[in-house]
Parts: C-alpha cells; sequence; structure tokens
C-alpha cells in the first residue's frame, strides 16, 4: 500500500488554515500531519513532525515565511516548500526560489490549481502560479538571471531583516533575543548596524522602512 503524503501547513489566518485542510480531506492520499500560525512555531514542529510537504505562508508574527523557509531546507533538504502567498511581484518570486522554494502559487487560486500545484511539487517538479512573473522567473530557473539589487533593503543581512520585523512588531531587547537565542547585546549591535546602513535615526523610521518593504506584516 502506498503511503501518505505528509503535510504540515504554516499559516497565521484560522481560516484560510481550516481551508486548506478542508480542500486536503477528501484526498485520502494526503495527511496533515501538523499546523503553525508564526515562524519560530513552524520551525519547531515541522523539525519533529519531518512533513513530506510544507504549505508556507510568508508573512507571519515572529519569524517570516524567507526565514523559515531557509532554516527548513538548510536542516532538511529533502522536504519540499510550496510557498502560499499574496505576493505576485518578481521581487517575492525571486526570493523566494533564491531560498530554495519547490513552488510558488498565489492565495486567490483556484482549489483545482492549488491541488495541481501540490501534486506537482511532491512530484518532484517545480510549480508557479500562471501569469507570476512568469518571464523574470523563467530566465532565473535557466541560470540566466539572478536575484540581484542594489537596494537598501539588500544592505542588510537576514539575521538583521528578523531583528527589524520584531523591532517593528513591537517587541523589546530581551524578548527578541529570547526568540532569536542570542544575546540582548547582539540585538542591540544588529539594530545599530540596521540605523547605519539604512541611515535611519529611531525605532518608528525602521518600523516604517519594514512596512514599506514588507518585511513586517500588516495583518491582524
Amino acid at each position: 500500500m502506498e503511503f501518505k503524503k505528509r503535510i504540515f501547513v504554516v499559516e497565521d489566518h484560522r481560516l484560510f488554515r481550516e481551508g486548506l485542510k478542508a480542500m486536503l480531506a477528501p484526498h485520502p492520499e494526503y495527511e496533515i500531519t501538523g499546523e503553525a500560525e508564526d515562524g519560530l512555531e513552524a520551525i519547531r514542529l515541522i523539525r519533529k513532525s519531518k512533513p513530506d510537504l510544507v504549505l508556507l505562508d510568508l508573512s507571519m508574527p515572529r519569524m517570516d515565511g524567507f526565514s523559515v523557509l531557509r532554516e527548513i531546507k538548510t536542516a532538511m533538504p529533502e522536504v519540499k516548500i510550496l510557498v502560499l502567498s499574496i505576493h505576485e511581484s518578481d521581487q517575492y518570486v525571486l526570493e523566494a526560489f533564491e531560498a530554495k522554494a519547490d513552488g510558488y502559487a498565489i492565495k486567490d487560486s483556484s482549489r483545482e490549481e492549488l491541488r495541481v500545484a501540490i501534486r506537482s511539487v511532491l512530484e518532484g517538479k517545480t510549480y508557479i502560479s500562471p501569469g507570476v512573473a512568469g518571464n523574470v522567473l523563467e530566465g532565473y530557473l535557466d541560470g540566466r538571471k539572478t536575484l540581484k539589487s542594489k537596494s537598501a533593503l539588500n544592505t542588510i543581512t537576514q539575521r538583521e531583516k528578523e531583528v527589524l520585523k520584531l523591532l517593528g512588531e513591537g517587541h523589546q531587547n530581551k524578548e527578541i533575543a529570547d526568540m532569536l537565542n542570542i544575546s540582548v547585546k547582539t540585538v542591540e549591535k544588529h539594530r545599530a548596524n540596521l540605523m547605519s546602513k539604512l541611515d535611519l535615526h529611531n525605532a518608528a523610521a525602521l518600523t516604517a522602512f519594514g512596512f514599506e518593504h514588507g518585511l513586517i506584516s500588516t495583518k491582524t
């Protein structure tokens, strides 16, 4: 008998999580092995449950989807990851594939399209929603393009992005240190580096930058 494919759902909106589970319920070849509503919880539970596929939102509290994607692909490269996002811009699509995503689907896709996306990724194929950054992504996958930008956003490191996100969500330095398993002094250093690199001089300016570039979720 063929084993069921184990699927883990990472999404901070309960209604969307429940919708995904309801969509997959009639398909006996799939099994939902877990779910998480923030990035840190996702990493912990995915390491424990070892799913075949992760359905991953990009905009989440505590740790964003890009960070989750990189962490999981580094620790468990065999796990397939299908990004489910509201974002259709080249920047998001290319950054997801730079981080080793196996597929990228838009949240307002039809149920049939999402089922095709899931099946394709589980079969080892790369999936991209039709019309989403098609030409740019085609060039990237052929090795003709990479995600290169001279914008201010790309002068900061992934860890600095994580610190910026948590600062923008209102967390204090001690809370951020605990979440990221680093010292308070290191958090302060990242904060100083952010202000220097971005030429910003207070927390409000950092928060505004984070919202403008999609590093801080506007969802409630």
